[in-house]
């Protein structure tokens, strides 16, 4: 188990908007509902910085590790900020580290990790990160 994060660890921060979906029974957001943040936060700043096309790009990341760690439940009509950096940059790997903070807060209310590794969309083989993804990626490292 790692250290709880703060903000000022993370490189990227966008806000996420709850939704009334993304309560459950017990009435806060769903656990599983963190890793679609997850995904919305590294897709769009990939997305963002032109070194993803969903629909187009010959390479695509698979996810093969994932984990989470909560630490204070969430709710809708919460407004959210997601924070990503990157902890390494392999040659067709990435792991990313995140955390979703109640906005305002400095702890998070959960942090996790995706390791994503790079494939041809078509082969589904890992390949070599292509320099602009690598670029964004490199924008993310270090604090």
């Amino acid at each position: 188990m790692r250290d709880r994060s703060v903000r000022t660890d993370y490189k990227h921060i966008t806000e996420i908007q709850t939704r009334w979906a993304d309560n459950d029974i017990y009435a806060h957001v769903n656990n599983v509902t963190y890793y679609s943040y997850f995904d919305t936060i590294v897709n769009g700043y990939l997305i963002k910085q032109g070194a993803l096309d969903i629909h187009h790009s010959n390479v695509i990341g698979l996810v093969v590790e994932t984990g989470c760690q909560y630490f204070a439940p969430l709710v809708f009509p919460d407004v959210l900020e997601g924070a990503l950096r990157v902890a390494h940059i392999g040659n067709s790997s990435v792991r990313y580290e995140l955390a979703i903070f109640k906005q305002g807060d400095e702890k998070p209310a959960a942090q996790g990790h995706f390791v994503h590794v790079y494939v041809d969309r078509k082969t589904r083989r890992p390949v070599s990160l292509p320099e602009t993804l690598r670029t964004a990626l490199e924008k993310l490292t270090g604090v």
